[in-house]
């Protein structure tokens, strides 16, 4: 179930066709899961074609599915005993107008089965069976229960005991389709037992009809055949519409299964990526900051816009400790590795700190190259944040420790502590980088500085909060700074404990095993550039051993999907992913079953329908997938209906014309309604037509009747027909005695009661119109019950009426024989015997009839099967509309992972570049897995506030600082707003750094300048480095912002910019709290440009003045400037172009010339 990650949008799910299982997030490689579960051909349903034979593969998640479909079984099982109940107040009432000893027993036991079956339901409802009882032989139980009832209530049909072979046939076949409706059992089995079910039935009745006519008459062979087959017939078309049913409702409840797999795919989903975003934000935000960020992120657009300045994020904290630690000879060790092995060797290293900081209870505020910084006491207040501080620095001098014995070179750290009061937050609307502001994080910085390699260097204040728990000397920090001198600041450097600690010796014993391996090993000093991995973990290369850095894509797929099978590899192993990735379905179902989803939404008692409109309008255009099924099921009907006939009256013509022209009618319906399933199979117009019949209620209504009236009229035409036929040929006032020599009546009218069977047969076809709601199935079949029910008292009548009367003087053994010599010889015995004989198909009981008149019984019979039907219908209708509402669910549920993700892009693309990004987004990464990217063409730029560090102060009327640092807010704001110009979207903000605003040009992948290898074909000097004109025009705009915002706020503030051009590194360091940055020599001499720079100007280098010339760039030489490191370089400034700018909408932007020139 492959699923875009670029975009929020989830395709199509169709469960009905897909039972692949397989579980998407963003964090796992594209590519690397499996299609898990597929549905596949199933060897345990023989009975079905083999385009319907399917089950789910592997076979532990089908044993899964059916047991969810014995849970959902289970209410239907409530249904089949409603059923039963009903069929016992059926023989109640047709007991109930009798008082003979012979009805006694069926009342007796219809009683004692309608308490039975009462209880059974109580229990039912309150689940108090054991579960493998009431899913494994209840079932059974239940059928067997109603087998042995439906038969006994042959006794109440009974004369002499014995029945006639048409009797029960309804009943016999309304249970055995409802056993397919409602029994929670294979469908193999389900046909094995109701066959076997109304096989025996038809074999009893028909034992018993012979063996009575063979006592009182000649057996009519064809006669006992016809009727035979006539049962048969009947019991077909119940078994055939009821396996229809049943595969129906088995893709309907494989469907909800899979929408419930897909509901626990949407809630894995959202908990990952919940977790995804927290985590990405807390390992770079403190949580009360990601959370005001969040509630931000969330407003109305319309709300932001209202606001005067820009949102920032700023909060003063007090009482915690900063901690700066610098690496002493990282230019050293820098200029003997490559960038890569530098980078790799700086990732590896941080990520141990972070580790550190984590377990000493300090949070990371930014990596500045070889400078990692950190505070402890925030956000949440600790009153040992002076001592966690301490020992953090402690740890970090016995882990560099480890660095200068693999290296051998004499690399070491200093750390410097201060404690006091920050104001920490977020400036500018992108690369948010959480950071802190305050005198006393400068105090800190300066304290570091003055330092000593390998110590701990600590203030007064510090001291203060340790309350004697560190043993401290004297540090003379004012010898090795001028700052802490000109201040006055006292220092300490840190000794020993006078206590062991509870995590060992200055916090170290514990924490270094962890990260440092046991076996290190030599390396040569005459090889510095094989720096080996500090941590076992590491990935290396085998085919480059010198190169450790992790290849990327280009574009690296957002599409990335994790299959529940891979999310548990990492957990438990791959021995035991099925059991428990089925314990998390099993569980998601039964949370989803456990849930009243109806009680939530008010619905009408009586129509069930939702008072809320939208809802009920969004559930009436649900499109019913099976209608086709549906129709196809009135065809079936309708063609047992016309073969039952034929077979009992071969010669009734209407009963074929009837069937031909209903039967195209109806196969007619049901191509309209499966032309939207299969639109390629039909004409554009039928499949339109049908689309349009689908998603419109009234029209789904109109077909479903169109139907149930084409097979019910058929019905009423045949038994109208054959009552007129039966009033030409036999039928005066009552059958004359000259036919009666010839016989009983033949053909339809021999035994009525099949049409009464045939109009149950029309309220099952009722039944199975799933497109319909259940008050439209009640409409129908009260219908079909009135229309039979008039037909049974008016046409029908004299014919019902005559067929009780045959069968009660045949009760009374008076007929039959009387015809032969035996006949002549008992008419001597007297006149009244021999007017028997004449009249033997003449009723005269003498004595009231002990059988229930059948236009009753039949009538009766139709009644409760619509009672029945009616309660299934309105229990599937229930259930259909609680499917729905975990379909909604589970579509809002998409639309918050939805939402979330995009929340969680924009936070990531204000943290990391877009490309970077893609890489980190959803990833689980080891601490030490790096990611870089080499450049060799970028441009770089650092441009400082040299004036702000004066313009800030901590007085009350500032709010001790805010105010200042909302003003630095807005320019940071508005200078990163410049990046949202279509002509500067190859510039990427790298970090601000304080007052410092950093950016480079050319390290997205559509920018070229060999970035990614995206640019294979050749380009011209010019094309390679417009990214580097680009990144001048940026920085010239920023004067111009500034100089705006200088003369709307009545300051003077101005920048001090550099610009460089080279080869750097990109890449980040702490996967699990990732910082983007940039090294190499471009950005060390882009650095010294901006810090011995002329407020007011740009400062380059020859190099990348003779390129920005090309493009019309106007500069002033300015001479030869020393740099740490690099000696002496030729700088120049840059003045502006010759030709007009066009950024900021193609204005042209007058340079600032005044200031220059007094530069």
């Amino acid at each position: 179930m492959p699923r875009p990650r670029g975009e929020f949008s989830e395709p199509e799910f169709s469960a009905e066709y897909s039972a692949d299982y397989s579980l998407s997030f963003p964090s796992d490689p594209e590519g690397a899961g499996i299609r898990r579960s597929q549905e596949a051909p199933a060897a345990r349903c023989p009975c079905l074609p083999h385009s319907r034979r399917f089950s789910f593969s592997p076979e532990s998640l089908e044993k899964l599915y059916q047991t969810y479909f014995r849970r959902q079984r289970h209410e239907t099982l409530l249904v089949l005993v409603v059923f039963a109940a009903l069929f016992d107040c059926y023989i109640l009432g047709m007991c109930a107008g009798f008082s003979r000893m012979e009805k006694l027993f069926p009342a007796l036991a219809a009683l004692a089965g309608l308490v039975a079956h009462g209880s059974l339901f109580l229990i039912l409802k309150s689940r108090v069976l054991p579960e493998r009882f009431s899913q494994k032989f209840l079932p059974c139980a239940l059928w067997a229960l109603l087998v042995a009832q439906l038969w006994g209530l042959l006794g109440l049909e009974f004369q002499r005991s014995f029945p006639e072979v048409v009797d029960t046939v309804g009943w016999q076949a309304f249970f055995a389709f409802s056993c397919f409706l409602t029994l929670p059992l294979r469908l193999a089995r389900i046909l094995l037992l109701t066959a076997a079910s109304c096989g025996g039935h038809a074999l009893l009745l028909g034992i018993a009809a012979a063996f009575q006519r063979g006592e009182e008459r000649e057996v009519d062979g064809g006669e006992l055949a016809r009727q035979l087959v006539s049962n048969v017939c009947v019991y077909a078309c119940a078994l055939t519409v009821g396996a229809m049913s049943y595969v129906m409702a088995d893709r309907k409840h494989r469907k909800a299964f899979l929408e419930a797999r897909q509901s626990l795919e949407v809630k894995l989903n959202l908990e990952e990526q919940s977790q995804q975003q927290e985590r990405l934000m807390l390992s770079i935000l403190p949580k009360h900051v990601a959370d005001e960020m969040l509630k931000d992120m969330k407003k109305d657009p319309s709300q932001k816009e209202l606001q005067q300045f820009n949102t920032m994020y700023m909060y003063r904290h007090e009482n915690v400790s900063i901690l700066f630690a610098d690496i002493v000879g990282f230019t050293q060790l820098s200029s003997s590795c490559s960038a890569q092995e530098l980078v790799k060797l700086l990732n590896e290293l941080f990520a141990r700190f972070d580790k550190l900081a984590a377990k000493h209870h300090q949070l990371r505020i930014k990596i500045l190259g070889d400078c990692y910084y950190c505070i402890c006491g925030l956000p949440e207040f600790r009153e040992d944040h002076a001592a966690c501080s301490i020992r953090m620095g402690l740890a970090m001098v016995e882990a560099i420790a480890s660095v200068r014995e693999q290296t051998r070179t004499a690399v070491d750290m200093r750390v410097g502590v201060h404690s006091g009061a920050v104001l920490g937050g977020v400036l500018g609307q992108k690369r948010w980088q959480f950071d802190v502001w305050s005198t006393d994080v400068t105090v800190a910085n300066k304290m570091e500085a003055g330092g000593i390699p390998g110590r701990v260097h600590i203030s007064q204040s510090t001291v203060d909060c340790l309350k004697g728990e560190f043993e401290v000397e004297p540090g003379e920090g004012g010898s090795r700074c001028d700052y802490l001198r000109d201040k006055g600041i006292v220092t300490y450097l840190v000794v020993v404990p006078k206590q062991p600690l509870r995590h060992g010796v200055n916090g170290v014993v514990s924490a270094v095993p962890d990260l440092v391996p046991r076996s290190v090993p030599t390396l040569s000093p005459l090889c510095p550039r094989s720096i080996p991995s500090l941590s076992p973990l590491s990935p290396l290369c085998p085919h480059c051993p010198r190169c450790p850095q992790v290849p990327n894509p280009s574009f690296p797929n957002p599409r990335r999907r994790l299959r529940l099978r891979d999310l548990a590899e990492r957990v438990s192993g791959a021995a035991q992913n099925e059991p428990e990735l089925h314990r998390l379905l099993n569980e998601a179902l039964l949370e989803r079953e456990s849930i009243q989803a109806l009680k939530g939404h008010s619905t009408f008692r009586l129509s069930l329908r939702f008072t809320d409109p939208e809802m009920e309008t969004r559930y009436s255009v649900e499109k019913e997938k099976q209608s086709g099924a549906a129709f196809s099921c009135s065809c079936v009907v309708l063609l047992f209906s016309a073969l039952l006939q034929a077979v009992l009256d071969p010669w009734l013509v209407t009963n074929y014309a009837t069937f031909a022209a209903g039967e195209v009618l109806l196969v007619l319906l049901t191509l309209c309604s499966l032309a939207a399933l299969f639109p390629r199979a039909f004409p554009p117009r039928l499949v339109a037509f049908s689309a349009w019949i689908d998603r419109t209620r009234w029209a789904r209504n109109s077909w479903a009747m169109a139907a149930i009236a084409i097979v019910t009229a058929a019905d009423v035409l045949d038994m109208v027909s054959g009552q007129w036929d039966i009033g030409l040929g036999c039928r005066r006032d009552r059958w004359p005695v000259a036919n009666a020599t010839a016989g009983p009546p033949r053909g339809c009218a021999e035994q009525p009661k099949y049409y009464g069977h045939i109009a149950l047969l029309a309220l099952v076809a009722t039944v199975m119109l799933v497109q319909v709601s259940h008050m439209v199935k009640l409409t129908l079949m009260v219908l079909v019950t009135v229309a039979t029910g008039a037909l049974n008292f008016s046409a029908w009548e004299p014919i019902l009426d005559q067929y009780d009367r045959r069968r009660g003087q045949e009760g009374e053994g008076t007929g039959g024989k009387g015809t032969g010599e035996g006949g002549q010889g008992r008419g001597n015995r007297g006149k009244g015997q021999g007017e028997r004989v004449r009249d033997t198909w003449i009723p005269r009981c003498p004595r009231r009839s002990v059988l229930v008149p059948s236009k009753f019984s039949i009538t009766a019979m139709i009644f409760v099967v619509m009672l029945s039907f009616y309660y299934f219908s309105r229990h599937v209708e229930k259930l259909a509309r609680t499917l729905f509402l975990w379909k909604v669910d589970v579509h809002e549920q998409k639309e918050r992972v939805s939402e979330m993700r995009r929340w969680n892009e924009a936070l990531v693309a204000n943290m990391l570049p877009e490309h970077v990004a893609r890489h980190f987004l959803g990833s689980k990464k080891r601490d030490e897995e790096l990611y870089s990217q080499s450049y060799e063409e970028i441009g770089v730029m650092f441009a400082s506030l040299p004036n702000f560090a004066d313009f800030y102060t901590e007085e009350s009327i500032n709010n001790g600082g805010i105010e200042c640092l909302r003003f630095l807010n807005e320019i940071i704001s508005d200078f990163d707003g410049l990046l949202d110009e279509p002509q500067f979207r190859c510039i990427t903000k790298i970090k601000t750094i304080g007052s410092t605003y950093m950016a480079a040009s050319g390290v997205t992948p559509d920018a070229g300048a060999n970035g990614f290898g995206a640019m294979k074909e050749p380009r011209s000097e010019r094309e390679r480095w417009q990214h580097l004109a680009d990144l001048a025009d940026f920085a010239l705009a920023m004067k111009v912002t500034l100089m705006n915002i200088n003369y709307q706020s009545f300051n003077n503030f101005m920048l001090r910019i550099g610009m460089n051009k080279g080869a750097v590194l990109a890449g980040v360091i702490g996967a699990r709290k990732p910082h983007y940055d940039i090294w190499g020599n471009t950005v060390n001499v882009a650095s010294r440009m901006e810090s011995t720079g002329v407020m007011g100007n740009i400062q380059v280098v020859e190099e990348t003045q003779q390129i920005l010339k090309e493009y019309g760039f106007r500069f002033v030489r300015r001479g030869a400037v020393y740099v740490k490191g690099k000696g002496e370089l030729l700088t120049f400034f840059l003045k502006g172009r010759e030709k007009p700018g066009s950024f900021l909408g193609g204005t042209t932007v007058p340079l600032p010339h005044q200031v220059l020139e007094n530069s």
